[in-house]
């Protein structure tokens, strides 16, 4: 059950437009978001870090991005965020097939070297204690510049935040991306637990 209720999205009339931007391209508000809206300005900088992390402008491309992000809520085990990062690679290119393999992407031939030093990179940066060793850092030098190596650390950064703020609220998720895990991550054992939607209400 959810720890704190999301709010409703015109309780914070002074975030409609940005609500209104996640309208558009997820076609729904996080409920992540809803929760954070009891301080707005939290919510304002979630947003625009996470538009920083997300700049079409990088060279990091985008729906690997999102694999990074679900990879690093493995490592925190945030069953929230990886739905939720499911949703979106998928949304940003990554076929299904794909993202249903995410847990084996050492040796899953879908993946590229370059991206699964990315994702062990991730992994190994989300876990605690850091897991991140010099020998995996030269591996990453050898696929990932200096500024594409700062970009797949904003993401694993930006999802420090998300895992704790989620896992700790037990954020209901919404219907896109609870559909979404049960058709891709099922099989390696994800299930919604604490977040599972019948359990959502919503405070005016």
């Amino acid at each position: 059950m959810a720890r704190l209720a999301p709010l409703a999205k015109d309780a914070a009339p002074e975030l409609a437009e940005d609500f209104a931007f996640f309208e558009r391209t997820l076609g729904f508000i996080p409920n992540s978001l809803l929760t954070m809206a009891h301080r707005p300005a939290l919510t304002r900088g979630l947003i625009a870090l996470s538009k920083g992390v997300y700049d079409p402008k990088g060279e990091v491309d985008l729906g690997l991005k999102r694999l990074v992000g679900h990879v690093a809520s493995m490592a925190a085990g945030c069953l929230y965020c990886r739905a939720h990062t499911a949703t979106s690679a998928m949304r940003h290119g990554v076929e299904a097939e794909k993202m249903a393999a995410i847990a084996e992407y050492r040796t899953n031939p879908l993946f590229s070297d370059a991206e699964r030093v990315a994702l062990d990179f991730a992994l190994a940066s989300a876990s605690q204690p850091n897991d991140v060793t010099d020998a995996l850092f030269a591996r990453l030098r050898e696929h990932w510049s200096e500024g594409q190596t700062v970009e797949i650390l904003g993401v694993v950064g930006l999802f420090g935040f998300f895992n704790r703020w989620n896992d700790s609220l037990a954020t209901p998720l919404e219907a896109e991306p609870m559909e979404s895990a049960k058709a891709t991550l099922a099989a390696s054992g994800w299930q919604a637990g604490k977040h599972a939607p019948q359990q959502q209400e919503t405070k005016a």
